[in-house]
């Protein structure tokens, strides 16, 4: 029996919500948490503190300051790289610093961390840069994981897994066009005129 044109539609939408759930019970939850640092002008001017948060923004994740950051954080420079990511906003100087671990008070400890060293790796050229950088407002631990739920997940899954059934449909090739019968039309033989009568 051939199989319907439309299958391939709740086919992926199958297959994606299974493979969201999946999702959702293999991967473990993710913590988020933020420290905010804020540099200060001590002899420059504001636009000039605004162009140092953007500059510092760029070294968060540098070898410097994560070395600085390891002995407090619990965890060595080279994995605690992938565990830290930093913001800055084009409008004010501070630096977000977000950690993220499988438990809130890791993520916490993690950006807290990276904030401190952030803090004094740019303070030991504070002379020179007419600028001074201060913890504004360190992380504390979320008590909910910044991971997807299971619910959001499957939805996700669902929705790809439908996109792609659906994109199936669309490069199929079209039937063939049947008569009433399911059978292609065959012409049958032409057939004589009548002769006409004489009278």
């Amino acid at each position: 029996m051939k199989a319907p044109r439309w299958l391939p539609l709740p086919l992926g939408l199958g297959i994606g919500l299974l493979g969201g759930i999946g999702y959702a019970i293999a991967a473990p939850p993710q913590y988020a948490a933020t420290s905010y640092v804020m540099v200060v002008p001590d002899r420059a001017d504001s636009p000039t503190a605004l162009g140092f948060a953007q500059a510092y923004g760029r070294v968060v994740t540098g070898s410097a300051v994560l070395v600085g950051a390891q002995a407090a954080a619990g965890t060595p420079a080279d994995r605690l790289r992938g565990h830290v990511q930093a913001q800055t906003s084009p409008d004010a100087p501070m630096i977000s610093v977000t950690g993220t671990a499988s438990s809130g008070a890791a993520a916490a400890r993690y950006a807290n961390a990276v904030a401190q060293s952030l803090t004094a790796t740019g303070n030991r050229s504070a002379t020179s840069t007419g600028v001074r950088l201060l913890v504004f407002s360190p992380a504390s631990a979320p008590s909910s994981p910044a991971s997807p739920s299971a619910a959001l997940s499957a939805a996700v899954g669902a929705s790809a897994g439908g996109l792609l059934g659906a994109l199936a449909l669309l490069v199929r090739p079209a039937p063939r066009r049947e008569d009433a019968d399911g059978a292609a039309a065959v012409p049958g033989p032409a057939q004589e005129p009548a002769p006409r009568e004489t009278v």
